[in-house]
């Protein structure tokens, strides 16, 4: 990765070499500094998990959780569909320079008053998301946020690079306590509640604010 470009409405170029709080402090004002859940998938999930994961989503936006995905699968984009109908931020990072990006009129005028923000760690010219791209956004997108959610994590897929190294900085990982996620539970990711993500989270916020 070249350059971090990070954009919101006026468009803010950040130098290499940057680190994650650094980064998020200068591009990305509407969003907290602290207390945001980061949200990576794999593209190929179980029915059961599916069907949770639109469930929580609509359990964290109503609990006011401030989310910050790729939303590249089709799941991850119904899911993004719902948390915008909250009135938190939600981060929105594609594995891609934002050139390409494209949106909905609905989500073009959230990008207007602030309730998408765009995140992009790929100079716009790059147009296409490669396997490489995606595992460096997700690994951004775990930098930035102070615990990870992950509905679940295809055995030997691109996800896990981000999980383990989640887990080795001692930062939580959540995932559905489900036969599908067996694997996950057993490195150490922890069964998903929204009560104890709220709760971790306005801790960290509010520590970050002292």
């Amino acid at each position: 990765m070249n350059e971090l470009d990070t954009i919101i409405k006026d468009g803010i170029k950040l130098p290499q070499g940057m680190d994650a709080s650094a980064r998020l402090e200068a591009g990305t004002s509407r969003l907290p500094r602290a207390g945001m859940l980061g949200f990576i998938c794999s593209i190929q999930c179980p029915g059961s998990v599916v069907i949770r994961a639109l469930d929580a989503a609509r359990e964290l936006r109503d609990a006011g959780v401030c989310v910050l995905g790729g939303f590249h699968s089709p799941m991850e984009r119904e899911c993004l569909e719902i948390l915008l109908r909250g009135k938190q931020p939600v981060g929105y990072c594609p594995a891609h320079g934002l050139d390409s990006l494209l949106l909905t009129e609905s989500q073009s005028a959230d990008v207007k008053n602030g309730r998408l923000v765009l995140i992009a760690a790929f100079p716009p010219e790059i147009r296409k998301a490669t396997v490489e791209q995606a595992i460096q956004r997700n690994c951004l997108i775990a930098d930035l946020a102070t615990a990870l959610w992950v509905p679940h994590a295809a055995p030997a897929g691109k996800v896990w690079t981000t999980v383990r190294k989640t887990l080795a900085v001692g930062k939580p990982v959540y995932t559905f306590d489900d036969p599908a996620n067996r694997e996950l539970l057993d490195a150490g990711a922890k069964p998903l509640n929204v009560s104890a993500i709220t709760s971790l989270l306005k801790r960290t916020h509010a520590a970050a604010c002292d």
